[in-house]
Parts: C-alpha cells; structure tokens; sequence
C-alpha cells in the first residue's frame, strides 16, 4: 500500500508536554504500523477542518493540554462522523466532558474546554499515585472490552495522579457513553460508546504496556477500526 492510499491517524496532543512516557514510546511504534499517523498539536484545532481527511482520531495524553477548546473539537468529530476513537489518560478525560458538554447538556460541563478553572472542581487526586503502576481492573461483562480482553479480569498499567470526581462521571456516563471497567475501588477507569463502530477511552495507557510489533490488545483492534474505516470510507467515495 503506498503511503497517499495508506489510512491517516490523527495523533491529537501536545508532542513532548509534560514529559509523558507515552510519547516516545508511541513514536517508536508508529512507523512499523501500516497506517499513516500524523501528530496535530492541540493550538492547531480551530475547527473540525483540522482533522479533514483522517480515519481514525487518537488523543494522547498530556493534560492539561494546550488548548483543552481542540481536544473536545476533535473528541465531537469522531465521536459525530462514526470515526474510530481511542483517548488514553487524558483522552478518557476529554471524552467523558465532551460528551457531558455536547451530548448530555450537564451544566458543570458547561464551558470547561474554554476555561481551565471551571475543570478544576471536577478533578481529583486519585487515592494513590499510579505512576507507571499496574493495578487491577474489572471488566464490564458484554463490553467492546470485554470482547477485546476476552475477559473481565486483567491488569493495566497507569501513569496519573488525578481523575474526574465520582459524582461527575456517575452523571457523565448516561445515554450511549457507558462506564467499561473499574479499578478495585470502584472507581470508573474505561469508557465506551455503544453503536458506534470504535469509541474507547482509558485512563490507564495502554502504550505503555506495548513495544514495535508487541501491541497491546487495545492499540491492535484500534489500528483494524481506523483500517477498516478508511476502506468504508473509500468504497463509499468510489459509488
């Protein structure tokens, strides 16, 4: 496949900020895929036109991110256009309050990607640090995760210190938008959006449990959706 007929992955984040572990190891992965990805820095989404043309959308983490405005812009597009969606750590963050602003309405939400402030109330230290840590999870039964995993018991590896108020993501996980799995303490840790063909945010990464040609399971069925979209997509351009 030459690399102009090659699917095109959006890489959504702020390449290097914070010092993410993510980054590199994404990076050292990325060209042994036979998907074309492209990094597109937060500052540079004003709009959905931005993101013209990929077939799958990835936000990275990174939060706080430079312009919090363009993550939710690119979250609503693929979420929208049925374009396969993975957000990891800060990317299962931006989902949750996209679709809380956008979908459900929530007034808390309101507001929050153009203001940093108003984010603030909703975070929360996370009972320990999982820095590089592995904890374990429980799966929700029936879930594109499960159907990933093949089972409702794995462990994961985390790299974060904060998460969303239990409060807000029992109200943010309404409608489509389902909670996945769960850390020990009960505590939301996955997302999913149900009857869309690939929406998946975590807050653990899997990146960091992969290597080049050593996938984590997630990352594998990601890169099929975004493949299979883009032959979806090229068949219906050709009737």
């Amino acid at each position: 496949m030459s690399d102009s007929a090659q699917p095109r992955l959006a890489l959504v984040g702020d390449r290097g900020n914070h010092d993410e572990p993510s980054h590199p190891k994404i990076d050292a992965m990325r060209e042994q895929w036979d998907v074309r990805t492209e990094w597109v820095p937060t500052v540079d989404i004003h709009d959905a036109s931005q993101l013209d043309g990929f077939d799958g959308i990835w936000v990275v983490p990174g939060a706080p991110y430079f312009n919090q405005k363009g993550v939710h812009i690119a979250v609503r597009h693929a979420r929208e256009n049925a374009l396969p969606f993975l957000g990891t750590c800060g990317g299962f963050f931006s989902a949750l309050i996209e679709h809380a602003q956008n979908v459900l309405h929530l007034p808390e939400a309101e507001g929050v990607d153009e203001d940093p402030e108003k984010l603030m109330p909703l975070v929360t230290p996370l009972t320990c640090s999982f820095r590089g840590e592995k904890a374990p999870l429980t799966v929700k039964e029936d879930s594109l995760l499960a159907s990933i995993y093949g089972t409702t018991k794995v462990d994961e590896i985390f790299h974060c210190d904060y998460g969303l108020t239990d409060d807000f993501m029992g109200a943010a996980s309404q409608g489509a938008l389902q909670i996945s799995a769960w850390d020990s303490d009960g505590a939301p840790r996955a997302l999913e959006i149900t009857g869309h063909p690939f929406f998946m945010g975590s807050l653990f990464q899997p990146e960091l449990s992969s290597a080049p040609g050593a996938e984590h399971v997630i990352l594998k069925t990601f890169l099929s959706a975004v493949r299979t979209s883009a032959s979806s997509l090229s068949a219906h351009h050709a009737i």
